[in-house]
């Protein structure tokens, strides 16, 4: 029976998580339904993205990843579903998927919603039934309709040219570390054996990669490659969210990252 995981920016100040687990559990009644988050940021595609992309390879063969961020983005929104590795994604189309997976070349279906008023439990229900199907054939079989999904809008760490990036803020976590839009394999790419100076909120420097929090004392700042492979901005035994005054989706964070 498959493992289901969700992923959503419902929070949990009210019964729509709830009703969410309810549906699918109508259709997948003996299926473990796991949290992933609940908290991320609404609309937030990039936040949701990263949390997929850090836990996606933890899960076995079969895993039904479901998101359920920013749903109604579109006027007409699309139920999109994704096969790679042996997991299954049922998410929106709203550049979700290729930001988190990567994988432009694998094919994705379109799950088909009522034509017209499509609600949040109409989501649910197509889902479920998605869910359900999926157990005993596979999505090429599904006679679903193929689908070019959309890419991301709005921010993207790209090279202002081959000394220099600006970054964003995509995530900051329980202790207020600051996760960036750059990972390790881009950060080596860009460098090429050279030094870096990440610089941030016009004032703050920092010249070297930790591997650890304690590898500077209590209090200062470190910029180190967290678990999910990503650039993150820290504070010994302090919030550096706070301390700096960096934002989830800021305007005005003013990182940058400049090789030598």
């Amino acid at each position: 029976m498959s493992c289901i995981t969700l992923l959503s920016d419902l929070s949990l100040q009210d019964a729509s998580v709830g009703v969410a687990k309810g549906i699918l559990m109508q259709y997948m009644p003996d299926a473990a339904i796991v949290d992933i988050s609940h908290e991320v940021c609404p609309f937030n595609v990039w936040q949701a993205a990263y949390l997929l992309s850090s836990v996606r390879k933890n899960f076995v063969a079969g895993t039904v990843h479901v998101v359920l961020c920013d749903i109604f983005s579109e006027k007409a929104p699309r139920l999109a579903l994704y096969a790679v590795d042996g997991c299954y994604y049922l998410s929106p189309d709203n550049g979700i998927l290729p930001l988190a997976l990567g994988t432009e070349s694998t094919p994705a279906w379109e799950c088909a919603l009522p034509e017209t008023g499509a609600t949040f439990t109409d989501w649910l229900h197509t889902t479920g039934r998605m869910i359900q199907e999926l157990q005993t054939k596979a999505p090429c079989d599904l006679g679903l309709k193929s689908l070019q999904l959309n890419a991301p809008v709005g921010i993207t760490s790209e090279p202002s040219d081959n000394h220099s990036i600006n970054c964003n803020v995509i995530h900051i976590d329980q202790y207020e570390n600051v996760v960036l839009d750059i990972t390790k394999q881009q950060f080596d790419e860009l460098a090429n054996g050279r030094k870096f100076r990440l610089e941030f909120m016009l004032i703050e420097e920092i010249s070297e990669l930790s591997t650890g929090y304690n590898d500077v004392r209590p209090g200062f700042k470190l910029c180190r490659f967290n678990n999910s492979g990503y650039l993150e901005i820290c504070v010994n035994r302090g919030k550096a969210a706070s301390l700096f005054g960096l934002k989830l989706g800021g305007k005005y964070n003013d990182i940058k990252i400049n090789f030598q």
